[in-house]
């Protein structure tokens, strides 16, 4: 998601201007050994690169710049945007492709470019140190993944307010990929439909009645859908109260209180309950490498005789983490982490389930992020007075730059069904795919 790429690119219409553009437009024609492959302007009005482009960065004052100068990686861009020194005119989604498609050079800028740059700096007066830290970042303390830390990290993102994840979600509340069947298919029609695809991946539509557990349930979208469509007894736990206290109120609304519970709970604390039937759905990017066998083995163990987990992530080829410098690991997704889906399956099997389909849902999680964008630019003002100005901006870059990532491959999401081998080797499974096609 960085701002500031590195390579060659070639423009058709450029207009080089006195002023900023005089000192900047060298330096950032040097980054990418010729031309950006956007426009740049500056606080004094003037700027550098393509007018007919997808859209314009502005760097609203020096301190943009001072910003990406002390802080390395995409934090530096990430906190200018952020706090409103860089901001992006026109199509977010293009401005962003277009840094994307240049892509960083390889080559060392060399020592010239270093002193240039430093003679830059200090012109322009920047050279007084970083800036400090926004309020809306998080730098969590504590041993990775303990049960404070997750909580900790879980209430930063999840406790933004259940009124602006309803604007930005829609009627659905629900906050992970959805499955789109036709360009015409709409994201709450995409999210029931992802929704009753999980359902009969875990044999809920063949059986009616059913005990599950939704670990990560958010607001209760996929409990309610279990129990009214299927007669499911729904189990769903999460680290946020909000979210417990909205799902609570969902379901007494619908008439289901008899047979949906939500607790504010972690996974590891259950202990002496059986299941049917797990869902884990947009919770896995917070289990994290080093617990994910004992995460696996507890839901295991929750679990009855032919009992399946499905288990619906995002994953990353050789596997990501949030760095704590990172963009999305002070603002997005402080300890969040992205597991190979080869990893994935093999500490599945290791834990004891049979792996019996795997599906790529990759394309649709983009379509999703999207729709959220749109949603969220739709009601900006609404935004804007639910959570301030600088945490909407966090979401729509965070959201714009997954769906890019999505697009082109860097990220996956992957549902993996795993079921528990009965008594000389049984599944209890469906001879084929047929039945949740």
């Amino acid at each position: 998601m960085s701002l500031v790429r590195s390579h060659a690119a070639t423009s058709s219409t450029t207009i080089d201007q006195p002023g900023l553009s005089d000192l900047l437009g060298p330096f950032l024609s040097g980054l990418w050994g010729d031309s950006p492959p956007i426009r740049f302007e500056f606080w004094d009005g003037t700027g550098i690169g393509p007018t007919d482009g997808p859209g314009t960065v502005h760097l609203r004052s020096a301190e943009a710049l001072r910003s990406i100068l002390w802080t390395r990686g995409d934090l530096g861009p990430g906190r200018a945007f952020v706090t409103g020194h860089l901001d992006i005119e026109g199509d977010l989604f293009g401005v962003l492709r277009a840094l994307e498609v240049a892509g960083p050079d390889e080559k060392s800028p060399g020592w010239g470019a270093a002193v240039r740059a430093l003679g830059l700096a200090r012109r322009l007066g920047i050279l007084r140190g970083p800036l400090p830290a926004p309020p809306e970042e998080l730098r969590a303390r504590g041993r990775r993944h303990s049960l404070r830390r997750d909580s900790e990290v879980v209430t930063h993102h999840y406790d933004v307010g259940n009124d602006f994840y309803r604007l930005v979600l829609g009627p659905s509340l629900t906050y992970s990929c959805a499955r789109f069947d036709s360009p015409s298919t709409t994201l709450e029609q995409a999210q029931e439909a992802k929704h009753e695809m999980i359902c009969r991946k875990l044999g809920l539509a063949d059986r009616p009645g059913l005990r599950l557990l939704d670990v990560g349930c958010g607001w209760g979208s996929m409990a309610l859908h279990a129990a009214r469509a299927h007669k499911a007894t729904v189990l769903g736990i999460t680290l946020s109260r909000p979210q417990a206290e909205l799902a609570r109120q969902r379901i007494e609304q619908a008439g289901l209180s008899d047979s949906i519970e939500i607790r504010v709970q972690d996974y590891r604390e259950l202990k002496g309950e059986t299941f049917d039937a797990i869902s884990s759905i947009g919770m896995f990017e917070h289990v994290g490498a080093g617990r994910l066998e004992d995460y696996l083995r507890i839901l295991r163990g929750l679990l009855t005789e032919h009992g399946r987990l499905l288990n619906h992530g995002i994953s990353a080829v050789g596997g990501s983490l949030a760095h704590r410098n990172s963009f999305m690991g002070r603002y997005v997704f402080p300890d969040g982490e992205v597991i190979d889906i080869g990893r994935t399956i093999l500490a599945m099997e290791r834990a004891g389930f049979e792996i019996r389909d795997v599906e790529s849902l990759r394309e649709h999680y983009a379509t999703t992020l999207r729709a959220w964008v749109a949603g969220l630019e739709s009601g900006w003002a609404e935004a804007v007075d639910l959570v301030g100005e600088r945490r909407a901006r966090v979401w729509r870059m965070y959201m714009a730059g997954c769906a890019l990532a999505f697009e082109n491959g860097t990220l996956a999401l992957h549902q993996v069904l795993g079921v528990v081998p009965g008594t000389g080797g049984g599944s209890g499974m469906p001879p084929t795919r047929a039945g949740w096609s």
